[in-house]
This record gives C-alpha cells, sequence and structure tokens, in this order.
C-alpha cells in the first residue's frame, strides 16, 4: 500500500489539508482519532467510508512528513 494512492491534497477541499480520497476527512482528523484513543475499528464505525488501510495511509504520511522535516 501506497499512502500517495490513498491520500490526496486538493487546494478546493478542505482548503488544501491533506484528505482521504473521495472524502473530506483530513489526515489531522484521523490522527487526532487515533490520540484520543479510538481505535481502527471505532473510526471505522463511526465514518464507514473509511477502511483500515486509509487509517493506516494516515499514519504512513505523518511519518513520511516528520520523516522529510529539516532539523535547523
Amino acid at each position: 500500500m501506497k499512502y500517495q494512492d490513498i491520500i490526496v491534497i486538493n487546494p478546493n477541499i478542505r482548503f488544501g489539508r491533506p484528505c482521504i480520497k473521495g472524502t473530506r476527512i483530513t489526515v489531522y482528523d484521523v490522527l487526532s482519532w487515533l490520540a484520543s484513543d479510538m481505535t481502527t475499528e471505532q473510526i471505522i464505525n463511526d465514518y464507514p467510508e473509511l477502511k483500515a488501510g486509509d487509517v493506516k495511509a494516515c499514519l504512513a504520511f505523518a511519518a513520511d512528513r516528520e520523516h522529510k522535516l529539516r532539523v535547523a
């Protein structure tokens, strides 16, 4: 699974924030839910348009973005 196939950035959707393809759900939304102790299963129950792979793609996107940060 490549997160690039799932996470899209469109300036006309949610002000250009990274979203799950075909939804208006942002990577930030998913990460916030995970950080508040929601499980992947709970997220999918609340948002049935999502799949477990979408949640994993958000984590992969965030990890890649973190890896690309430069220490000044």
